[in-house]
């Protein structure tokens, strides 16, 4: 069974809706996100945890600051800007790792 199935049928058994009701207005009324949008919220959040320093050493050693790497400082580099060093992959499990999926949020 996929994920997406799995919170489907979740749903309907919390709230009692029909297999033939349409899923959306009752994850609505549950206040759930789609499984997608749930995983990117979940990386966006790890990532400013990184940033600021809550999250645990080995997370935050995935996530860093352009600025913080040393490269040339540029005149179209501003501060209210900060980019992440986004590591190249070679597969698509390296861009489904933390260190590469984070810094390509945008």
């Amino acid at each position: 069974m996929c994920i997406v199935t799995a919170q489907n049928a979740a749903a309907r058994l919390v709230t009692g809706a029909r297999r033939c009701d349409h899923i959306t207005p009752v994850l609505r009324q549950l206040h759930w996100l789609p499984v997608r949008q749930h995983v990117v919220f979940k990386i966006a959040g790890l990532v400013h945890q990184s940033l600021v320093g809550l999250a645990p050493v080995y997370l935050a050693d995935d996530c860093r600051l352009l600025s913080d790497v040393g490269r040339r400082p540029l005149r179209s580099n501003s501060n209210d800007m900060q980019k992440l060093l986004v590591p190249r992959t070679h597969n698509k499990l390296g861009d489904r790792s933390f260190s590469a999926a984070g810094p390509r949020l945008e």
